[in-house]
C-alpha cells in the first residue's frame, strides 16, 4: 500500500515539474504501474466532469474569438484607470469576477501587464496588486458556475445524497471567498517598500535603459475597437449563464423522462430458463420486473443542461458573432481549458484507482480524525492541491473519499476554498507570468522558492475563506 502509494505521488511531482499536458499524460504511466505492475483493478475516469469542462472551455474559447473576452477586459481596466490608487482592491476584483464568468483562471494573462502599468505610473509597488490579483484569478473558481469544480462538488455530492445546487454552492463560496480576499488586499495594501524608498529599484532605474523599460511601457486595451458583436457574445454568454442558474433554482422547470431502477433491496431473478440476474444486470438490459425494477420519473441532469446551455451558445456566438471556430481553437482559453481536461482525466483516474482499492484502510486510517474533526478533511484538500494544479482534479479525486469516510455534505461544503493550494509552490503558470510581467522585479519568487511573493495574500486567502465558508454553510444546513 505504501509503495504504490509512493508511486501515485511519484507521478504527480513528475507531471507537475513537467507541467501543462504532463501532469495528466505521466499519471498514465502510475496507472499502468498499478494495473498491469500490482494487478490493481481500474477505477473509473470522471467523464461527466470532464464532458462539462469541454462544453464550458468551448463556449468561453468562442466567446474569447468573438472578441467579447476583449470587451470585459476592457471594462475591467476602466474600473482600475478610474481608481489607481486602490488598484489592490480593486485588481484582485477584477481578475476574480472574469474568472466566476468564465470558468477559468487564464484569462489573468491579458489584465496583469494592464495591472503592472497602472501601479507603476501611480508609484505603487507592483507586487501587491499584482500577487493578489494572481490568487484571486484562481479562488474564483470555486465560485464559477460552469468550473469544473463546482460542478464536479455538486455531481459528486448528489451522487453521496448530499442533494446541493450550484446556486446553494455559490451562496457559500462567492461571499466567503469575497471575504478572504479583501484580508489578503488590506494585508498586501503597505506590503514591502514603496517604490521611491525600494533600495532595489532605485538601483535599477538609475540605469536610463532600465529605467526606460519600467516607464516606457505603456500596456492598454482601451484602444481596441470593440465591434458590435462582440457585445452580442457577451449577452450571449451572460443569457447561458443565466439559464443554468434559473434552471438549478427551478427544478422543476426541467423536463422528465421516466426511467427503469432497481427497487430498493430487491433480490436476484431467477427466470425458467435457470439464468439469474441481478436487478443491476436487468436495468442494464431495460427488462421491468415487477418487485425487482420500476420505471420511476427522473428529471433532466444538471451535468447534462450545462453540457447543452453551453454547446447551444457556443453555437449562437459562431453563427450570430462572426466567431471564427479556428480562431477559438487556437486561444488561450480553449488551450489551456484542454490541459485541465487531460490533467484531470489522468490525475483523477489515477487517485480512484488507488483510493477504491483500499477504501477500506483509508476508513480505518483516517475514519477516527475525521469523524472527530471533521473539519481537518480541510488540510488533506490544501495538500493534495500542492501537489495537483487543479481544483477540478482534487475534487474529482478526494471528494468521493472523504464522503466514503462518512463526513457530512455541509462540511465538505464549507471548506470547498481550500482546495487551491497550488500557490504554494510557484510554479503555476499565472504565478510564472505574473513575476514576468512585473517589470520593477517586486513581484519574485524567492531564493528559497517558499519565499515567494504569492505566498502570504495565497494563505491568508485560503484560510479565511475557508472559515468563513464553514460558518455559512453551517447556517444554511
Amino acid at each position: 500500500m505504501i509503495i504504490q502509494l509512493l508511486i501515485v505521488l511519484l507521478m504527480l511531482y513528475i507531471g507537475s515539474r513537467y507541467g501543462s499536458l504532463a501532469l495528466g499524460a505521466i499519471s498514465g504511466i502510475g496507472l499502468a504501474i498499478l494495473v498491469f505492475g500490482f494487478g490493481m483493478k481500474p477505477g473509473s475516469p470522471p467523464t461527466d466532469v470532464i464532458y462539462i469542462i469541454i462544453a464550458a472551455v468551448t463556449c468561453a474559447g468562442v466567446l474569447q474569438a468573438a472578441g467579447g473576452m476583449d470587451w470585459l477586459i476592457q471594462i475591467a481596466e476602466r474600473l482600475l484607470r478610474k481608481h489607481p490608487d486602490r488598484i489592490t482592491f480593486f485588481a484582485p476584483l477584477c481578475t476574480f469576477f472574469l474568472t466566476v464568468l468564465v470558468g477559468t483562471g487564464h484569462v489573468v494573462y491579458t489584465l496583469m501587464p494592464i495591472i503592472v502599468d497602472i501601479a507603476i505610473k501611480k508609484g505603487i509597488r507592483p507586487e501587491r496588486p499584482c500577487a493578489v490579483a494572481s490568487i484571486a484569478s484562481q479562488v474564483g473558481i470555486t465560485c464559477s458556475p460552469i468550473a469544473a469544480a463546482v460542478v464536479a462538488f455538486v455531481t459528486i455530492s448528489a451522487a453521496n445524497g448530499f442533494n446541493i445546487t450550484i446556486p446553494q454552492v455559490l451562496m457559500v463560496t462567492i461571499p466567503a471567498c469575497l471575504v478572504g480576499l479583501f484580508c489578503a488586499s488590506l494585508a498586501s495594501y503597505k506590503r514591502g517598500l514603496d517604490l521611491d524608498k525600494d533600495p532595489k529599484f532605485q538601483a535599477l532605474i538609475a540605469d536610463p535603459v532600465q529605467r526606460e523599460y519600467v516607464y516606457g511601457g505603456n500596456a492598454t486595451t482601451l484602444d481596441k475597437k470593440i465591434d458590435k458583436h462582440a457585445r452580442w457574445s457577451v449577452y450571449i454568454f451572460l443569457a447561458a449563464l443565466a439559464v443554468i442558474v434559473m434552471f438549478a433554482v427551478f427544478q422543476n422547470l426541467l423536463p422528465t423522462y421516466d426511467t427503469l431502477e432497481a427497487v430498493k433491496d430487491a433480490k436476484d431473478v431467477t427466470f425458467a430458463s435457470g439464468v439469474t440476474m441481478t436487478p443491476k444486470q436487468l436495468v442494464a438490459a431495460g427488462m421491468e420486473v415487477d418487485g425487482v425494477t420500476q420505471m420511476v420519473p427522473k428529471s433532466l441532469k444538471m451535468n447534462l443542461v450545462i453540457q447543452i446551455i453551453m454547446i447551444t451558445a457556443a453555437a449562437l456566438m459562431i453563427i450570430f458573432c462572426k466567431a471564427k471556430p479556428k480562431r477559438a481553437v487556437s486561444g488561450a482559453v480553449w488551450q489551456s481549458g484542454m490541459v485541465a481536461v487531460v490533467a484531470i482525466y489522468g490525475i483523477a483516474w489515477l487517485a480512484d484507482t488507488y483510493f477504491a482499492n483500499y477504501l477500506t484502510e483509508m476508513k480505518d486510517m483516517l475514519g477516527g480524525i475525521v469523524a472527530q474533526y471533521n473539519w481537518s478533511i480541510a488540510i488533506v484538500f490544501f495538500l493534495v492541491s500542492v501537489l495537483i494544479n487543479s481544483q477540478g482534479a482534487v475534487v474529482v479525486a478526494m471528494l468521493p473519499l472523504a464522503y466514503s469516510l462518512g463526513i457530512p455534505g455541509p462540511v465538505l461544503l464549507g471548506v470547498f476554498p481550500s482546495v487551491y493550494g497550488y500557490f504554494f509552490i510557484p510554479n503555476y503558470p499565472s504565478d510564472i507570468a505574473t513575476v514576468n510581467f512585473d517589470r520593477t522585479g517586486t513581484t519574485v519568487i524567492g531564493k528559497y522558492l517558499l519565499n515567494h511573493s504569492f505566498m502570504m495574500p495565497g494563505l491568508i486567502s485560503v484560510f479565511v475563506s475557508t472559515i468563513v465558508a464553514y460558518g455559512i454553510a453551517m447556517l444554511m444546513f
